[in-house]
């Protein structure tokens, strides 16, 4: 059995403290449609979804220069997600919310993102249901690729 990489492991532990600590930027409420859901109706009728993303960001530095160049763009990367997001078919929010991460941050160099994706009405009697997650460098490096048809390609 071999020893896990502790560099590795430093690495994720560095990224993890950066979600904890830093400046970040947030978008809510994003809203799109989608196919989403596993119930034969959720596969022929598209679905809203409201979705909400925290991205890093050295607002100090932002600040001080007052340049959008100086900071992470968020109007583009509200743009890139309401352009992917329907031409996605997922069963699980789960899966969109872990591929849409791994898509900012390959397309966006971010070092973590948290992404939540709220599907709501999908529970009676409840407002929404959905998922949070947050996906790093690491995480980027690691994923499996998933089909081209899933993604919207």
């Amino acid at each position: 059995m071999s020893q896990p990489d502790r560099a590795d492991d430093t690495d994720s532990d560095r990224a993890r403290g950066q979600r904890q600590l830093g400046d970040r930027i947030f978008l809510r409420g994003l809203s799109t449609k989608c196919i989403i859901g596993f119930i034969d109706w959720e596969r022929r009728t598209p679905q809203t979804l409201l979705i909400d993303l925290e991205l890093p960001c050295d607002c100090a530095r932002a600040a001080r220069a007052d340049r959008v160049e100086d900071t992470t763009d968020y109007k583009r990367i509200a743009k890139r997600l309401l352009a992917w997001v329907p031409g996605t078919q997922f069963k699980l929010v789960e899966t969109l919310a872990h591929e849409l991460a791994l898509l900012l941050l390959r397309e966006f160099a971010l070092e973590w993102i948290r992404v939540s994706v709220n599907k709501p009405g999908a529970i009676r009697d409840s407002r929404d249901v959905g998922v949070c997650i947050e996906r790093d460098r690491a995480d980027l490096a690691a994923a499996a690729p998933v089909a081209p048809a899933a993604r919207g390609e």
